[in-house]
């Protein structure tokens, strides 16, 4: 028996539960990072290659050197530069568990960058990753703490800003009150119907099938033409939102099924776990994305797919059509502020003769997912631990001798984790085999530089990619040059020593700058292709010094520069 107790708890746990879940992150503890107008170039949990975006892409005007603040009380954590990735970023923890990120900085404010250059020269070495005290680099909120920049690679200027929770997982900045202007509904764009076993079909097609006649109503809103199907089916958009004073095509927040009224998927951009983001690949359709790079967002979820971004589905979004039945589908994308656009599509269930079905190239090599896989074929070996894919395929693994070209597959199928690629290298003479090693080729036939593990008889690289392969030779030294100053010159007005640098086969591996013998702090700009010494890094004595740069790329060619130039001291 139910009392009136039981029931008065019940009505005040639900008010509880949903009004915490409402104010579960504290929307007036931060400020916003930046004083200037906040214009976004990326919003949180956008699609992007493997991974979901963890933060908030903040335009700074196409400019660097705009102030960052500390959004609230709380200590320098963590610091990393790096040539690539975040390149120049800040981690500070705030007292109320949480931590934020400022990433692709130009430069620190004066104590950190003070701290960090103190740790460059004891280690000699330009990228670096420190953890200090609590007690080390205090801040105060509002206090600032960088300047924005583009640092990271081939990177536009902005702000990647992030706040990550207790465990470390990114939670969309925007639920702490970080307010953005948008009145702008997202754009569906592409709808995709999938017959999901051998004997589904759309519109007599057991292959995916894109959906062309789609009508705008006066509301808005998109409206599909009928299509026929029966059997196991799902569907999937194209989407992307927009917001005010920007036009960069932004991720969604919200994405959410309905068949007949009945919810049957939903997922919401809240927060997610960084070990989970690369389950991004089965939340799209990989292939078409590979093909065409279109993503579309399925509305069903893979037996294989962990992430936690779904709300609670039914049948996990597949349909089940019937012969004879109708079905009404709403599939409703909004952004943060509640902008939504729907598509509606109209499905009459019946059983037709399949005209198109699904091409599959059969080979002798076919993948258990489940199972460790290895293949070998003219002194090559392919060597995939288990659950290294999703699910079981055929592989199309192949080797051209006359050109040395190895095919690993096409990169139309996502990888779950890395595989061994080696080459036999027997033929090559010791000379030779020095100056190889194994690159990968991009969509327009470039090579570039794989980590390549050299052992006597054996070459070996662990990768993540699929496609075109093969052993190349590099026997070109890096290109180094001044840039910004002439041999025996005067600097004492100079503030920096700017070198230009680059390979062009292999890449650059790593450089060493010395002036009067003493490491000097060069920072690598690889979008550049700069090197840069800071004068006022440290004190030189005397007038006349001496300069010496070594740089080596991947296969240990190496360039030396040496010079003399004149400088009053500091």
């Amino acid at each position: 028996m139910i009392t009136l107790n039981t029931r008065i708890f019940s009505i005040f746990f639900l008010i509880f539960t949903s009004t915490f879940s409402q104010h579960k992150y504290p929307t007036d503890y931060f400020q916003n990072p930046l004083d200037i107008p906040m214009y976004l170039a990326g919003t949180f949990g956008e699609l992007r290659s493997n991974h979901f975006h963890s933060g908030l892409d903040i335009k700074t005007q196409r400019k660097e050197g705009f102030k960052i603040f500390s959004i609230a009380d709380g200590y320098v954590s963590r610091i990393k530069i790096s040539h690539w990735g975040y390149g120049k970023v800040l981690y500070v923890t705030h007292p109320n568990g949480y931590t934020s990120i400022y990433a692709h900085l130009k430069k620190y404010s004066p104590k950190i960058e003070e701290y960090i250059k103190k740790h460059q020269y004891k280690k000699e070495n330009f990228e670096i990753q420190l953890y200090p005290e609590n007690t080390d680099l205090q801040l105060t909120k509002g206090d600032v703490i960088a300047y924005s920049g583009s640092t990271g690679g081939f990177v536009a200027p902005h702000l990647h800003f992030e706040i990550r929770d207790q465990k470390s997982r990114p939670v969309n900045p925007l639920l702490f009150g970080i307010k953005i202007e948008d009145t702008i509904k997202p754009s569906i764009n592409t709808l995709v119907a999938y017959p999901l076993d051998s004997v589904s079909q759309i519109n007599s097609s057991n292959a995916p099938l894109q959906i062309v006649s789609i009508k705008q109503l006066n509301n808005g809103n998109l409206q599909a033409s009928k299509i026929t199907a029966s059997g196991k089916i799902g569907l999937g958009i194209n989407v992307f939102d927009r917001l005010n004073g920007a036009l960069n095509k932004n991720g969604i927040y919200s994405l959410e099924m309905f068949v007949n009224g009945k919810k049957y998927y939903g997922h919401t951009l809240e927060k997610f776990s960084f070990s989970e983001s690369k389950y991004i690949n089965l939340l799209i359709d990989y292939d078409r994305y590979a093909n065409l790079k279109q993503r579309i967002q399925r509305c069903f979820i893979d037996s294989k797919n962990i992430l936690s971004i779904y709300d609670e589905t039914n049948e996990n979004g597949f349909i089940n059509v019937e012969d004879g039945k109708t079905y009404n589908v709403e599939i409703v994308a909004k952004d943060f502020i509640g902008n939504q656009k729907k598509i509606i599509i109209p499905i009459q269930g019946k059983k037709e003769p399949i005209k198109i079905y699904k091409s599959i190239k059969e080979t002798p090599y076919y993948i258990k997912s489940s199972e460790f896989n290895k293949f070998s074929k003219d002194g090559i070996t392919v060597a995939f631990p288990k659950n290294t894919f999703y699910n079981d395929f055929y592989l199309d693994f192949d080797v051209k001798k006359e050109s040395g070209d190895v095919y690993v597959h096409e990169k139309i199928v996502p990888l779950n984790g890395r595989y061994t690629l080696t080459f036999d290298v027997t033929s090559y003479n010791k000379e030779r085999r020095e100056k190889l090693f194994i690159a990968s080729y991009n969509s327009k036939g470039y090579p570039s530089y794989t980590k390549t593990v050299k052992k006597e008889n054996t070459f070996y690289t662990s990768t993540k990619s699929l496609g075109k392969f093969s052993l190349e030779t590099d026997n070109e030294k890096p290109t180094l040059k001044l840039k910004n100053i002439k041999p025996e010159q005067w600097l004492t007005n100079y503030k920096k020593i700017v070198l230009k640098v680059s390979d062009d086969l292999s890449g650059i591996k790593s450089y060493r700058g010395q002036i009067d013998n003493e490491w000097i702090l060069l920072e690598y700009n690889p979008k550049y292709g700069t090197l840069a010494y800071d004068f006022s890094d440290k004190k030189l004595t005397g007038s006349k010094h001496s300069l010496k740069v070594i740089v080596v790329d991947n296969v240990g060619n190496t360039n030396t520069l040496e010079t003399t130039f004149y400088k009053k001291d500091n």
